[in-house]
Formats: structure tokens, C-alpha cells, sequence
């Protein structure tokens, strides 16, 4: 079985069964059937193989990237300018998507990127409050709540071909701690490489963006 039928059967299948504090909505875009099409295009499209690739981890889809499209760090913008799929969304931009896609054209482009790399998130599911994006880290409920949820979606991954020599963690902060104590308890990886956030970067550290695009092509051996 091609890698591309054993990730969307993975996202197909993903349901969160916990019990998550007050006002805080869980973000599935996969039980839409025109995401999960799109979805389908571009995993075909790059990930009908079954060669291993090292796994990318960002914390959890937003509203306008992944929380849209289904597919990490992609807004409708980028899945049609840059993967070449077309799409009907309102083409609004997602910051992340924008560094992610300056990052991948500089590494060489989508398909070369997508040939040795694997983004998902620490959730592959999102969550809002009060209709505004939220991280899982942001509660310390919700932090809880959905511990068995990450350890279960990484497991379920790693059955993927996912090399577990090094994994990529975007968020150098709160994520990277998360994922480096259920790291030491669950042994997923040998060992862990933080990148600053690409909503940071865009954010706070736009003049120096550049930098951070060459610091991500250095961690992942271009």
C-alpha cells in the first residue's frame, strides 16, 4: 500500500473522543467531503511511494491553512499556486503557509520537498475558542485532555514509512517541551530538532526571515 492510502486513511479515521473545557470546538476538516478530495489530490500526488520520509511536527491546524485545505501549512493559496491544485476556497493567506512555501521553493520545490519529508502536527486536530484559532497548549485542560489523542495519532504514524532518527519540531518553545517529555516517556524518536515557528517568524522576525529559511534548510541536510 502507497504511503498517500495510508495517510488518508489516517486522517480519515481521526476522531477525538475527550472531554475538552468549556466553549473549546475541535477543528476536523477531513469529515468535509471537499477537503478530504483535495486531500486525496495532493497526497497522490506526492506521496504515492512507499519510501520513508522524516516527520515534520507543528502543533495544531488553524483556521485558514490546514484547518481549510486538511493538509499542513497549506492555505487554499499555496495548495493551488504552488501544488497545483485547484481548488474552490475563498484564497485567503495563512502566514505559516507563506514561510512554509518560501522554505519548500527554496529546498528545490513541492515535489522534492514531499519526496523526503512528512508534515503533520502534535494534533492533527484543531480547536477554537470564541471562533478564534487555539493552540492545545493554550488550556491546560485541553493540554490534558487530549494526551492519549497525540500519543495514539504519533503511534498510528509511525506505522507509516517514518524514519525515527530525527523528527522536526516547529516551536521552539511550548511545543518543543510538550513533545520532548512524551518524547522521553514514549521513545517516538531519537532525537528532536526545534525550529522557530513560522507564525513567529512571520510575525516577530520578518526582516530576518531569510535566516530562518537557511537555518531550516541546514537542519533538514539541503
Amino acid at each position: 500500500m502507497p504511503l498517500s492510502d495510508k495517510i488518508l486513511s489516517f486522517l480519515k479515521k481521526l476522531e477525538l473522543r475527550a472531554e475538552l473545557p468549556k466553549d473549546v470546538g475541535v477543528m476536523n476538516p477531513f469529515k468535509d467531503e471537499a477537503t478530504f478530495s483535495l486531500c486525496k489530490k495532493f497526497y497522490k500526488k506526492y506521496y504515492s511511494d512507499d519510501h520513508p520520509r522524516h516527520l515534520i511536527l507543528g502543533i495544531n491546524p488553524g483556521r485558514f491553512g490546514g484547518g481549510v485545505t486538511g493538509v499542513p501549512f497549506t492555505d487554499p493559496i499555496r495548495l493551488q499556486v504552488n501544488c497545483g491544485i485547484d481548488n474552490d476556497f475563498s484564497k485567503r493567506q495563512e502566514l505559516s503557509s507563506v514561510f512554509i512555501y518560501e522554505m519548500i521553493n527554496a529546498y528545490g520545490g513541492p515535489g522534492i520537498f514531499y519526496d523526503r519529508f512528512y508534515i503533520s502536527a502534535i494534533s492533527p486536530l484543531g480547536f477554537t475558542k470564541n471562533n478564534r484559532n487555539m493552540n492545545y497548549y493554550d488550556d491546560r485542560q485541553l493540554e490534558s485532555s487530549i494526551r492519549n489523542f497525540v500519543i495514539d495519532s504519533i503511534n498510528r504514524q509511525l506505522e507509516f514509512p517514518v524514519k525515527r532518527d530525527v523528527v522536526f519540531c516547529l516551536g521552539e518553545g511550548k511545543n518543543f517541551t510538550y513533545l520532548s517529555k512524551l518524547n522521553d516517556e514514549q521513545k517516538f524518536f531519537y532525537k528532536i530538532v526545534p525550529l522557530a515557528h513560522p507564525r513567529f517568524i512571520m510575525q516577530y522576525k520578518l526582516k530576518k526571515k531569510e535566516e530562518y529559511i537557511q537555518r531550516y534548510l541546514r537542519e533538514m541536510g539541503k
